[in-house]
């Protein structure tokens, strides 16, 4: 064989197996890189809600939150109406309020708006056989999701809380009551040190 094509042929074959060697390693952490497990899990996407309601015009960051006016009864519809979805489980509670989110867009009833409430932390404590002192056994968070209905048609509420009610998941609680202004307070958490500030300055 020629000396030049016996180089040349040498050269392929190491050529072709230094970058089979090194390229395979290569190929196989670009694939592990490329692959996001975080999209199959259950907690993907909680908190979004935004692109669910009604394009708006955006608010400045300084402008205080306003309540909205309360809607008022007619003979054929209901005021202004909060579904209240609560649980220990954010996930359920979560997938839940979205559930009803899109059903009232497909029912075409009318949402004022979507909120989530303060989490409440619950402890329970465990008394000792021997004595008095107390463990905490385990800590409880309730979550709360609120939904915000104005104007629901009489005759299309049987039906739009047939289908809530049957598809509730288990150890969900549901409540819908009027909407008044105690429960816009509701919504913010109390801060008696800043008030008690303002009130010495205010005198």
């Amino acid at each position: 064989m020629n000396p030049v094509f016996r180089k040349a042929f040498l050269f392929n074959q190491a050529f072709g197996r230094c970058s089979f060697l090194v390229q395979q390693p290569l190929w196989n952490s670009a694939a592990a890189a490329n692959q996001r497990t975080y999209r199959g899990a259950s907690t993907e996407g909680i908190g979004r809600w935004k692109h669910l309601l009604p394009k708006q015009a955006q608010r400045k960051k300084k402008d205080k939150l306003q309540m909205k006016p309360i809607v008022e009864a007619t003979p054929t519809s209901y005021g202004t109406l909060n579904v209240t979805v609560s649980g220990y489980d954010v996930v359920l509670v979560e997938h839940f309020s979205q559930f009803i989110h899109n059903l009232c867009n497909r029912l075409h009833v009318p949402m004022s708006d979507s909120y989530a409430l303060p989490t409440q932390s619950t402890e329970l404590m465990l008394l000792q056989q021997k004595g008095t002192k107390t463990l905490v056994d385990a800590v409880l968070k309730t979550h709360h999701r609120v939904l915000q209905l104005s104007s629901l048609d009489a005759c299309l509420c049987p039906v739009f809380m047939d289908v809530v009610l049957k598809n509730q998941p288990e150890g969900v609680q549901l409540c819908v009551k009027e909407h008044t202004e105690a429960e816009f307070h509701q919504r913010f958490k109390a801060r008696p040190e800043l008030e008690g500030l303002v009130a010495q300055i205010g005198s």
